[in-house]
């Protein structure tokens, strides 16, 4: 495969596929001369930049999914390059064990890149980031609540519990009791008023903002995230062809968790003790753990497109 130059590929994308060359080289690409086809599933297209790379191997196709309509033209662009090898479906990519049941196919590799894209950081009227003025939102697409819902209905309990579980956020009793009496005063309407109100309670300066952690963890919670992420893992068995590559890029320590607990879980032997069995009862395997380690992005890719530092990828192979 022609290596990826990473310069020219940050400058003409709206969004940086994060360790694409090292993505492209798990996955088992057909061979460019070969007569054998495969299939595979882009479970976040966003600017398509996983795809479009997989869909310039001749033997390719491509079934691609995310949940924002913004993506949409895009993948228009795609299907008209590639149109007998690219399909697109608005939704969550939870949803596709439905799509590929549709389809009636299983498929050769699963990518699953779980990063917001930076489309949807630089778009101020999504309230991802806090680095500017704009409405609570913070949705990715088909949600059934939004971020200004959450912190102006939920309880107390249930806001301190969000940003302790999934922001890993240690003063989240004092930030969710400190929301409750502002939000008495006033509805929290945009991202500067809840960012100022986490500053006041965390405070300190750093290279990293006070409010990012209750950010993470309302994103996450708004969108579902985790839980996506784990019914996606589950069903990758049954929809994954023998030698199938599942490949998954996280980037933060709870998802990455996640990731590889599944792939411990089912990547290697597991014993069961019963008490009625002294001798441990041994269970087949899944899969076949390709990364022992995970792959991290190079010190050329950091210094190109610095978000992707936290970026870890994990890859499996279906036995």
């Amino acid at each position: 495969m022609t290596q990826i130059d990473l310069k020219f590929l940050k400058h003409s994308r709206p969004h940086f596929p994060v360790l694409i060359q090292e993505v492209l080289d798990n996955l088992n690409l057909p061979s460019e001369n070969s007569a054998e086809s495969k299939i595979y599933l882009d479970c976040t297209f966003g600017a398509g930049g996983y795809s479009e790379h997989i869909l310039a191997n001749p033997n390719t196709q491509v079934i691609a999914i995310d949940r924002d309509a913004t993506t949409q033209p895009t993948a228009v662009q795609l299907a008209q390059k590639y149109p007998e090898k690219f399909q697109f479906f608005l939704d969550t990519f939870s949803n596709y064990p439905q799509i590929l049941d549709s389809l009636n196919t299983k498929v050769d590799g699963i990518i699953m890149d779980l990063g917001f894209s930076s489309m949807q950081i630089t778009d101020t009227s999504r309230g991802f980031s806090f680095k500017n003025d704009a409405p609570l939102a913070m949705t990715m697409g088909l949600n059934n609540t939004t971020a200004y819902e959450f912190i102006n209905k939920a309880s107390e309990s249930t806001i301190a519990d969000v940003i302790y579980y999934y922001g890993e956020e240690h003063a989240a009793k004092r930030i969710a009791k400190k929301i409750i009496y502002k939000r008495q005063i006033e509805e929290i309407k945009t991202t500067t008023q809840l960012a100022n109100i986490v500053r006041g309670v965390v405070g300190g300066k750093g290279k990293i903002d006070p409010a990012t952690k209750t950010f993470q963890a309302i994103r996450i919670y708004i969108n579902d995230e985790l839980h996506e992420l784990q019914s996606a893992l589950k069903n990758a068995y049954t929809y994954l062809k023998p030698q199938g590559r599942l490949a998954v890029v996280s980037f933060h320590s709870l998802e990455d968790r996640i990731v590889k607990d599944f792939f411990n879980e089912n990547g290697e032997v597991v014993k069961k003790f019963t008490n009625y069995k002294p001798n441990p009862a041994t269970v087949q395997s899944k899969y076949k753990i390709l990364t022992k380690k995970p792959i991290l992005p190079d010190k050329e890719e950091i210094a190109i497109n610095p978000p992707s530092s936290s970026a870890k990828l994990r890859v499996v192979e279906l036995l």
